[in-house]
């Protein structure tokens, strides 16, 4: 168990990296988390959560809890003196601004009072983004519909489109053009002809890979390959 802190402490706040099992422990403070790379399950007083970038968790203090990791996942950690309205667990939807990293010291209390005045967040299914994203890679080749995608994450479309969404700014549909469009600079970076890089890629035919890399990055094949020979 960890020693407990006095109640008159100032909220303070850091960033740590998790990875594996950690085994159920417990404190006199309240704690307040979230995922600022990846996601982590808990078990809090029995109950399975988890967080990610787009959902944080209140831990109350007193509250038994465990965390698992499957790979190293950077959370971000408030610990905070107890009060009422941190004396039960509570989901909360993350801002996008707070994803960027800690707060300064004299605006930890500030995020702490944010916190508190936001709204509760149902329960929502964890999206594996790093899993998700490695066999989508596997296949760019194959035809990914939204419907796809979110069966590799055991979802409806719709809470799929919603999930990702929440998580990265994107709709499934842009999320799955930029890998494309990510791994088809790389192979004409390294000099692949157009057309083989637009099939690896799921593109119909060169055109089109050649029209989306000019709309969406403003860059065609020669510019790829010409950055490629100045590095």
């Amino acid at each position: 168990m960890v020693p407990h802190a006095p109640s008159t402490f100032e909220p303070s706040c850091s960033v740590r990296r998790y990875s594996g099992e950690h085994r159920a422990h417990e404190h006199g403070f309240a704690q307040i988390l979230y995922a600022l790379d990846g996601c982590m399950e808990l078990d809090i007083a029995g109950r399975a959560a988890f967080i990610d970038t787009a959902c944080g968790i209140v831990i109350p203090a007193g509250a038994g809890h465990g965390y698992a990791a499957d790979r190293a996942a950077r959370i971000l950690v408030i610990d905070t003196p107890d009060q009422p309205a941190l004396a039960r667990v509570r989901r909360f939807a993350v801002p996008e601004p707070w994803r960027a990293g800690a707060p300064a010291p004299q605006a930890v209390a500030a995020r702490v009072a944010a916190v508190l005045q936001a709204p509760g967040v149902l329960a929502r299914r964890r999206i594996d983004l790093v899993r998700l994203q490695r066999q989508v890679q596997a296949a760019l080749h194959q035809d990914w519909p939204t419907a796809r995608l979110a069966a590799l994450c055991h979802l409806s479309a719709p809470r799929f489109h919603a999930r990702l969404l929440e998580l990265t700014g994107r709709t499934p549909q842009a999320w799955l053009r930029d890998l494309r469009l990510d791994r088809a600079a790389q192979l004409l970076a390294r000099g692949q002809p157009l057309e083989t890089t637009a099939l690896a890629c799921g593109y119909a035919s060169a055109s089109a890979l050649a029209y989306a890399l000019k709309r969406e990055r403003g860059l065609g094949a020669r510019d790829l390959r010409r950055e490629s020979a100045i590095q």
